[in-house]
């Protein structure tokens, strides 16, 4: 039974991609909905993603912003008036032509992503320096018509939530964009214990309609890049394309200067390839739905149950506990629970009872520690935060040894057949550079990091004198 168990999960080291879709649907994250490219968010999945939320909500609402809905549908009028904006999303946008049986009069828009929604509405709202800043956030689904699908990456349909707001300087812009990069870099390395980089995404990698573009980049367990949540700043454009003026400190009228960030349920897959391994999910106790697995061992035996809910009862106000009192085996419990990625397992039978302890099981490492009823909660709040920075540590660990640099082009391909991973290369700033870059080996500029290193005085590329140094690498 615990051999079957194990087997139904693909070797992450033989076939990642079928890994990963083996552990989203045997974990019960997600089922796949009858509409190709869309998912069906599971309890267990969509408890981890409220997690998330709330964490990254508290941090949004600590910065100051408050938190809007916008309608699901844009007019055609409306989309069309940022042209780069439009250009970029035109490939992936969803159409509503019907109205019931009546063909609508202009075609509406399900919404790729609201920057045009909340500049009509900032339209309307701000007149003077008095109302700015505007600072809004809105929880919210979209839809971007994808080619190529998998769960959590990339779907029709995902949850997420968008920020958007006004500012009547460019350093108060500048300064939004940069603190919303950190608040997400924060949420992934303190709360999902994925370790990031922070930097611009190139011209060419940058959103449509932004002056520029702030990324995070995490790497997977396979050696390919995630761009793991993004923060842009837009400039004056879409004040300009859409009138939002306000009247500064001199008596003038002035364009608005906006930013708009997102974070998305991507993050999830994010965290299962970063942390997951060949038994299934590996949670990071912050997001973890349950965090500590209560299992009985000989529960049909007198005392072994009224203990183990006696436990639950003790310690339900301090962690996020469950019990498993089914009447599967233990064998198969501590199998599920290791596919779901449950921090600790607490196992307590009738040699534990006698003898006032239980043990605690890892489910990162995989030790067991007896340990004595007295010392249970503070003993589990201890591994949950061992746990949490292990888990992290463990991911740079990867990270850094996934790394390489490249001079020239001959390295470059060597280092990224040899271990994938990040490139650290020298780039003159010429798309056509980063455009042969990716026809030669399928690698993506992930993002000019802010923690710059001169490597070479030379582009990778093309040899002629370099401006900046570039992370590279396959993405998803």
């Amino acid at each position: 039974m615990t051999k079957k168990m194990v087997e139904k999960i693909t070797n992450m080291d033989e076939d990642f991609a079928q890994w990963y879709t083996d552990v989203v649907t045997k974990a019960e994250l997600i089922d796949y909905s009858s509409v190709r490219g869309s998912m069906i968010i599971r309890p267990y999945g969509f408890a981890i993603w409220e997690n998330i939320k709330d964490a990254l909500d508290a941090e949004i609402k600590e910065t100051g912003h408050e938190n809007v809905y916008m309608p699901l549908l844009i007019p055609e009028s409306l989309l069309q008036k940022e042209k780069d904006h439009i250009e970029g999303f035109a490939p992936e946008v969803a159409w509503v032509t019907h109205g019931g049986d009546e063909k609508l009069a202009e075609r509406l828009c399900i919404r790729p992503t609201s920057e045009v929604l909340f500049a009509e509405h900032y339209k309307n709202i701000i007149h003077s320096y008095r109302d700015l800043p505007k600072l809004y956030n809105q929880w919210a689904n979209v839809i971007r018509w994808e080619k190529t699908t998998r769960p959590f990456l990339r779907t029709l349909e995902f949850l997420w939530q968008e920020g958007h707001t006004c500012h009547e300087t460019e350093e108060d812009a500048h300064e939004e964009t940069v603190k919303m990069l950190n608040v997400y870099a924060d949420i992934c390395e303190r709360v999902l214990a994925i370790p990031v980089i922070k930097g611009r995404k190139t011209e060419k990698e940058k959103f449509a309609g932004a002056k520029y573009t702030y990324t995070i980049e995490s790497l997977m367990h396979d050696g390919k890049a995630l761009q793991s949540g993004t923060s842009h700043n837009l400039g004056t454009g879409f004040a300009e394309a859409f009138g939002i003026e306000f009247l500064n400190r001199e008596g003038k009228l002035q364009p608005v200067h906006q930013t708009s960030w997102g974070f998305t349920t991507r993050i999830i897959g994010a965290m299962i390839m970063v942390h997951g391994d060949d038994k299934g999910l590996v949670l990071p106790p912050e997001v973890a739905p349950t965090q500590v697995l209560i299992v009985p061992i000989a529960q049909h035996k007198e005392g072994v149950l009224d203990a183990a809910y006696e436990l639950h009862r003790s310690l339900k106000s301090s962690v996020r506990i469950g019990i498993d009192a089914s009447d599967k085996k233990p064998g198969w419990k501590f199998n599920e629970s290791e596919m779901k990625g449950i921090p600790i397992r607490l196992e307590i039978g009738p040699k534990d009872i006698e003898e006032n302890k239980v043990v605690l099981v890892r489910r990162d490492t995989g030790e067991k520690i007896q340990v004595e009823n007295a010392n249970i909660e503070m003993e589990i709040n201890r591994l949950l935060t061992d746990i949490q920075e292990n888990l992290f540590q463990k991911a740079l660990e990867h990270r850094n040894n996934k790394t390489a640099s490249a001079v020239n082009m001959e390295e470059f391909q060597e280092q990224l057949t040899l271990h994938g991973g990040f490139i650290k290369a020298m780039w003159c700033g010429k798309q056509a550079c980063e455009d042969q870059i990716k026809e030669l080996t399928q690698a993506t500029s992930r993002c000019i990091p802010f923690e710059q290193e001169n490597l070479s005085e030379e582009c990778v590329c093309c040899g002629q004198k370099a401006e900046e140094m570039v992370i590279w690498a396959k993405a998803y």
